[in-house]
């Protein structure tokens, strides 16, 4: 009898769901190779002793696991790494050069973080920041290739969700740890016709042009699957692509055409839904309403903001899409 919390996929990769939020909301990663082992993404400092207890399932020592790989520093994927980096005996945090001193000294990334969703909101979702050794922190610019006992695993910086964000090119299982970089695509959604996936313009970094880029960069790679944070393993890969590429596109061009209104953030999250819920029922999605609301409520709300912070960046907003 396994963990409930564990999905076992394709070559030594298991699917943790962390428990942040619900169910099915934000996975994490372990990779074990013989004895030795890699968790990417980290869920927050709650999540923890989920991962205790599925490494020791998974018959790891506690000093064998070797990296704890956040895909970028948003908290929900990396919140938890520096409890787990103290835990861990051996283990080193590999982490995208530009996020490396966030989660050293977390001060202002706690701050910001703060700004989103308040100072009772962040500890009832986040709970604390643990501050990373210096000296544990390994940095993975582009291309960077790590060794896991002989499996090698490709860092791709991947700019767009945002500019801390690198993906892993795993070739063994043919796929690509993802991070937010390749949307969200929550299993409540998969119909007949597939996966369903949108795109994550989380503030404040969004960059469609320079996320455009990163996905012809991955689909470079021809890979068979995409481990996602949101949630899960999916494959189908260039027609998700497709359809992540159209998300982009329709997120920006609502912000733009909604550029100067007084309630803009409102506007937008209203189109938006609309939007998706739409786009769900094309999908041959026949869950009700109140329920599709319910799970696209914190996307919504955090697209929105992401999108709000994006046209304050634009000098001269223009009602025509900056994503062709």
């Amino acid at each position: 009898m396994g963990l409930d919390y564990c999905t076992e996929l394709v070559e030594n990769v298991v699917c943790i769901d962390t428990g942040y939020g619900r169910k099915g909301m934000v996975a994490a990663y372990l990779i074990h190779e013989r004895e030795r082992a890699a968790i990417i993404d980290s869920g927050t400092y709650h999540c923890v002793p989920r991962f205790l207890e599925m490494i020791d399932y998974y018959g790891i020592a506690p000093a064998n696991v070797d990296y704890v790989i956040p895909t970028h520093v948003h908290l929900d994927h990396a919140g938890g790494a520096g409890e787990l980096i103290r835990q861990l005996p051996n283990a080193r945090l590999v982490v995208h050069p530009r996020g490396a001193p966030h989660l050293i000294d977390p001060t202002r990334l706690i701050a910001g973080t703060s700004v989103v969703y308040g100072d009772d909101g962040f500890r009832e979702r986040f709970g604390e920041v643990v501050p990373v050794p210096a000296d544990r922190v390994i940095t993975a610019p582009d291309t960077f290739t790590l060794s896991l006992e002989g499996r090698a695993l490709a860092f791709i910086d991947s700019p767009g969700h945002a500019r801390h964000h690198f993906c892993i090119y795993d070739a063994k299982s043919e796929g690509i740890f993802a991070g937010d970089t390749f949307g969200v695509s929550f299993r409540e959604f998969d119909t007949d016709s597939g996966a369903f996936v949108f795109a994550t313009t989380t503030p404040p970094q969004f960059d469609p042009d320079a996320w455009f880029t990163t996905l012809d960069r991955l689909l470079s790679y021809k890979p068979k699957r995409m481990y996602l944070t949101h949630f899960g393993c999916v494959e189908n890969v260039p027609q998700l692509a497709d359809q992540l590429q159209a998300s982009i596109r329709a997120f920006v061009d609502m912000a733009l055409i909604l550029a100067n209104m007084d309630d803009r953030k409102r506007q937008i999250e209203q189109r938006m839904l609309s939007h998706l819920i739409q786009g769900l029922r094309d999908h041959g999605c026949t869950l009700p309403r109140q329920t599709l609301e319910a799970l696209l409520a914190m996307d919504v709300d955090l697209n929105a903001q992401g999108l709000d912070v994006w046209i304050k960046q634009q000098a001269k907003p223009a009602h025509k899409s900056r994503a062709e």
